[in-house]
């Protein structure tokens, strides 16, 4: 039985982020935890159902109550990792090409952020490239 950490993205369901959270209820084991990390808003006018507009987002709470789960939720902290990772990327030796969906240059990034809000071309990660690295 597998009683490790692991990793689902509420982005493999963009528009059902209730679905991966009853997944993930179903899958832990019980009184175990779960752990939501990253980008959650107190409203989002473009979500697709009424409820997601408001910052609502429904799921399994009686069977996440009877398994006796627990729960944390944060922001991802970017900044603990983001130059650690850069200079890895930089010498070469981690590779983000299995996170990122596109590449960009800087000169496009409001576009690119654009993009990405509203998930067009199946966009989830952007790789933002200075001028001097575009090429």
């Amino acid at each position: 039985m597998f009683t490790g950490p692991f990793e689902v993205s509420v982005e493999e369901v963009p528009d059902h982020p209730e679905l991966v959270l009853d997944q993930l209820v179903e899958a832990a084991r019980t009184a175990g935890g779960i752990d939501v990390v990253g980008r959650c808003v107190p409203e989002d006018p473009e979500a697709a159902t009424e409820d997601a507009k408001e910052g609502r987002i429904g799921f399994g709470y009686g069977t996440f109550f009877t398994k006796g789960r627990r729960t944390g939720t944060g922001q991802c902290p970017v900044k603990r990792y983001n130059a650690r990772l850069r200079d890895l990327i930089v010498a070469g030796r981690a590779e983000p090409s299995f996170l990122v969906s596109h590449e960009l240059p800087l000169t496009e990034a409001p576009r690119g952020y654009r993009c990405f809000n509203h998930r067009d071309d199946g966009r989830t990660k952007i790789l933002l490239r200075p001028a001097a690295l575009a090429a």
